[in-house]
């Protein structure tokens, strides 16, 4: 087995680009997934080792240090951190000529052939699930008998191997959580909607939803909910819980952990044997009882994307949702005790300044507990970046989705819609939303009720404040 390091690269100071969710950006407030994605195949090999440089504040002199006993670095990539994490993999290659390096993640899932010829130190991509393509890799096995890479051959041209096939019995993989117990500090990781410390894990890839602008479904998890059994997933909440006595939440990262009702069900009564409180992604669509069952066997919290609050935009994006669908929803949400973070997107087809105020009417009256805004990204591979270059939406030679602090930036615009307006409206949206006295008085009145809280609120204001300043210095 070759020695191989997992390696999430130092980035822009904040940027979270191992995030399991849409986007990788700096965020308002400071937070970090984990990269769960790179402990899967650490996970298989035998002998790793995962550094995940961001949220551990590792920069690259102990990195560097590390990778001179190593045979094969995998490094995970996107399209924004790309540029930088092919200067990681050069100054890797500096010190231990001889390794093998190694990129996966969406950006060179669809862009393979472009990559490495962007990436010249860089051996191989992986496209797609890459675990068990790792797995092979690191056991020695010749590029040319790898499923599912693109690489160089000896005459320096690119090879393209067959695609590998989906993993479909999810039970094969190994639990991640012997990877975070090894190799990382879970108090590292932190979502400001979450209590902490908490624990992220998939239960399952893909998502049945076909939205335009989603990043993982169009290029590595797919359209087909594959899961795993829901003893499985009680039996590494299970170990976890004896790691990490510790833990308050537990998050399952699913694309749309609802995809699959009554398997949602049967998991939240394993979690009620086990007495722990949990969230996880959701459609604005679960039935009352389904939402019962889960908020009595320990449900917190949904994250859910609500994108917008005007219909003809919800099927412009194919999103498959009805805005009276998502109120009564969310109305049952509020009545049953569970809370919602709700997360909106700006600058979708069709948007323009009315449909703005409406989705900002729209998240004020049904009120979710927290929200995030964020900014249309057309990512390669996903349907909104193709249709963004053919209505000239969106000039790819020149367009960025961040800035060089890593803040997302506006990269759409439309003949009634400037890139500017859609930016400010990010600012808008905040300050209409929170800047409410009914908002202002549910914070203030959950501040009071806990310390620790009002620790926490405050120091997300910084940050908050932080994070606008830098966009409008942008």
């Amino acid at each position: 087995m070759m020695k191989t390091l997992f390696l999430q690269p130092p980035t822009f100071d904040g940027f979270d680009g191992g995030a399991g969710s849409r986007y990788q950006a700096k965020r308002e407030i400071k937070s970090f997934w984990y990269p769960t994605w790179l402990a899967q195949p650490a996970a298989l090999v035998e002998g790793s080792r995962l550094i995940d440089a961001p949220p551990a504040g590792i920069g690259m002199e102990p990195i560097l240090e590390d990778v001179k006993n190593r045979d094969l670095v995998v490094i995970h990539t996107s399209t924004p951190s790309f540029t930088k994490d092919v200067e990681v993999a050069q100054m890797i290659k500096d010190v231990n000529p001889n390794i093998k390096i190694g990129f996966v993640g969406a950006k060179v899932a669809v862009q393979p052939e472009e990559s490495l010829l962007k990436a010249p130190v860089v051996d191989f991509v992986a496209r797609n699930e890459f675990d068990f393509t790792i797995k092979e890799i690191a056991e020695g096995r010749d590029f040319k008998d790898v499923d599912g890479i693109s690489f160089r051959n000896s005459e320096g041209v690119i090879v393209n191997n067959r695609d590998r096939a989906m993993i479909e019995n999810m039970d094969s993989l190994p639990f991640v959580t012997e990877v975070y117990k090894r190799d990382l500090k879970i108090e590292d990781y932190f979502i400001g909607y979450l209590m902490h410390p908490y624990i992220s894990i998939y239960t399952g890839r893909g998502c049945k939803s076909r939205c335009t602008f989603c990043l993982w479904p169009q290029t590595v998890g797919g359209h087909h909910y594959r899961t795993r059994s829901p003893q499985h997933v009680a039996a590494e909440i299970r170990l976890a819980k004896q790691y990490f006595p510790q833990v308050k939440e537990f998050f399952f990262d699913d694309d749309t952990f609802t995809d699959d009702l009554p398997r949602a069900e049967a998991i939240a009564k394993e979690l009620g044997k086990l007495g722990v409180t949990w969230s996880c992604n959701a459609k604005a669509n679960v039935p009352r009882k389904t939402l019962e069952v889960l908020k009595d066997n320990g449900l917190r919290l949904l994250l859910v994307g609500y994108e917008s609050g005007n219909q003809q935009i919800l099927h412009n994006i194919k999103k498959g949702m009805r805005v009276e669908v998502a109120r009564e929803f969310t109305k049952n949400c509020h009545e049953l005790g569970i809370k919602i973070h709700g997360t909106f997107i700006l600058g979708l087809p069709g948007e323009t300044k009315e449909t703005i105020q409406e989705t900002i009417n729209f998240a004020k009256d049904i009120n979710p507990h927290t929200l995030q805004v964020s900014l249309a990204a057309p990512y390669p591979g996903t349907a909104l970046h193709k249709q963004a270059i053919e209505n000239g939406w969106f000039d790819e030679s020149h367009a960025e989705l961040i800035d060089e602090n890593g803040v997302q930036m506006a990269p759409l615009h439309y003949p009634h819609l400037s890139h500017t307006e859609i930016f400010n409206g990010v600012e808008e949206f905040y300050k209409k939303f929170y800047f409410r006295a009914p908002k202002i008085a549910s914070i203030v009145s959950e501040m009071v009720r806990s310390p620790q809280m009002m620790k926490r609120r405050l120091r997300e204001g910084v940050e908050f404040f932080h994070f606008l300043r830098d966009r409008n210095a942008a």
